[in-house]
């Protein structure tokens, strides 16, 4: 299955860091974690509802 990085590094981290976060706790919620990550990477809201989109899309990080 190929995966889908969306251009720029700040993104590209904020996926990763989601994902990292996701697999310690499976609890935390995805929109909470996008909130955090939007902060800590600096990402404008187009970035955020960018990766908002692709994080909805991954089944493994919604659950």
């Amino acid at each position: 299955m190929t995966t889908i990085m969306p251009e720029g590094d700040h993104i590209r981290n904020a996926v990763k860091w989601i994902s990292e976060e996701k697999q310690k706790d499976m609890s935390k919620r995805l929109l909470e974690l996008i909130d955090e990550a939007s902060m800590r990477y600096n990402l404008s809201p187009n970035d955020a509802e960018s990766l908002t989109r692709i994080l909805k899309s991954d089944s493994k990080l919604t659950g």
